[in-house]
């Protein structure tokens, strides 16, 4: 997978409400619900259902350390 297929995935799924799980620092996954609202060049943001706004970079997708699961 490339950064430009990512990158259209990313817009594909732009607007619509999926789970997604994340890898963070020290092996702690995270997994949460949200919709993905604005994409930049470099970084895309995630509106959770409680409010609270994630920025992610494509790489992040790309290396496994997020993943949409619906």
């Amino acid at each position: 997978m490339t950064i430009g297929m990512i990158k259209k995935l990313v817009y594909d799924n732009k607007g619509i409400e999926h789970s997604f799980r994340f890898k963070g620092a020290r092996n702690q996954i995270e997994e949460f619900s949200g919709i993905i609202t604005d994409i930049y060049p470099a970084i895309f943001i995630v509106k959770l259902n409680d409010s609270k706004i994630r920025s992610f970079t494509y790489s992040d997708l790309l290396i496994n350390n997020l993943k949409i699961i619906n």
